[in-house]
């Protein structure tokens, strides 16, 4: 499902794909991409997180100021 949205979004068909890969095959090798895409896991990991601790950062002004009318 999720693949087909990929391929949806670039409009890319089985035929590229297949050459995609071919290309990051021929390019890397097959033992480099178990490496690259666990790199790529902990950088979209550390992305999530970073924009989880930049949430909980703009929430933290907004229930102080609550906090303060509730014990008014």
């Amino acid at each position: 499902m999720i693949l087909n949205g990929i391929l949806g979004l670039f409009n890319l068909g089985t035929g590229e794909v297949i050459l995609i890969v071919a290309v990051i095959l021929l390019l890397f090798g097959g033992r480099k991409i178990p490496e690259l895409m666990r790199g790529l896991g902990k950088g979209v990991k550390s992305f999530k997180q970073g924009m989880s601790e930049v949430e909980d950062e703009l929430k933290k002004p907004i229930e102080d100021l609550d906090k303060k009318q509730d014990d008014k």
